[in-house]
């Protein structure tokens, strides 16, 4: 990492005017990971000390800050509630494609605002319907849905200065079935398509979420189990030129097949599970 152009590490909570170069710092995996040659000072996350994982009845606020290892070691810790939606957590922590010195350090806050498509935490989110806090510097939040925080590849909903305080997860959505499936172009590398499922087992109401084969989220939802055909035939009609990614790890047909497969595989499982 070439930090030569950066002249100032400051404390977060030091309330100074934004300027052009300046830029959040959790865990820096993903700040780092290529060139940003307007970087000039880094505002530390870190200072704040949030709690990582919080639990209470109505569902579980995950810090910004946490960590990827610390998710994953909440997610696996045996008993507690909501086996499901820990599987789920637990599913798309294990879809990073990097070491375990990555997961230590990376954060979720990181992975959500880095809005990569392959972002396996966006996936999460959006999964279990998570709504975004975000925090300016002048102390105002706002709530903004998972599903609507990513915009496209690299860009969201924040405002400039504007921080990720934290993502909260509705016990309602953690206590739904759940599932996910990935595909990647080996074991370790980078998703080219991933779908998430979950299905209410009190109204039968199936979401999919789409991710890494798109260039944002993109979300079908049923009142019922469809069948296979009408799920494959929905896909189809939503996933348009513009919505597909295409780079060096994929072409946009290919991943727009694959997640179409995915997502029936999805509704598979999910029809069996009981």
């Amino acid at each position: 990492m070439d930090l030569s152009e950066v002249q100032e590490v400051i404390d977060g909570r030091i309330l100074v005017p934004w300027r052009p170069g300046d830029a959040w710092l959790a865990g820096g995996t993903s700040l780092f990971a290529e060139p940003r040659p307007g970087l000039r000072r880094l505002r530390d996350l870190g200072t704040f000390h949030w709690r990582p994982v919080t639990s209470a009845e109505d569902g579980i606020e995950v810090a910004a800050t946490c960590t990827v290892a610390e998710l994953l070691s909440f997610a696996e810790a045996p008993g507690g509630p909501w086996p499901a939606g820990r599987a789920l957590i637990a599913g798309c922590c294990r879809a990073f494609s990097s070491s375990f010195k990555v997961w230590n350090t990376a954060t979720v806050g990181g992975n959500l605002c880095a809005a990569l498509p392959a972002a396996p935490l966006v996936s999460l989110a959006v999964a279990l319907r998570a709504v975004c806090r975000t925090r300016g510097l002048d102390g105002r939040e706002r709530a903004v849905p998972a599903a609507d925080f990513v915009t496209g590849p690299g860009t969201t909903t924040l405002l400039p200065g504007e921080l990720l305080r934290s993502i909260t997860l509705p016990a309602d959505a953690l206590a739904e079935r759940s599932t996910v499936r990935r595909v990647s172009t080996h074991p370790w590398g980078r998703s080219v398509a991933l779908v998430t499922g979950t299905r209410d087992p009190s109204t039968g109401r199936l979401t999919l979420a789409v991710t890494a084969a798109t260039r944002r989220p993109v979300i079908i939802e049923f009142g019922r189990m469809p069948f296979a055909w009408e799920l494959r035939q929905a896909l189809l009609e939503m996933l348009t030129c513009d919505l597909l990614l295409e780079d060096s790890h994929g072409r946009a047909d290919w991943r727009r097949h694959l997640a179409v497969h995915l997502a029936v595989e999805t509704r598979d499982a999910l029809a069996e599970q009981r």
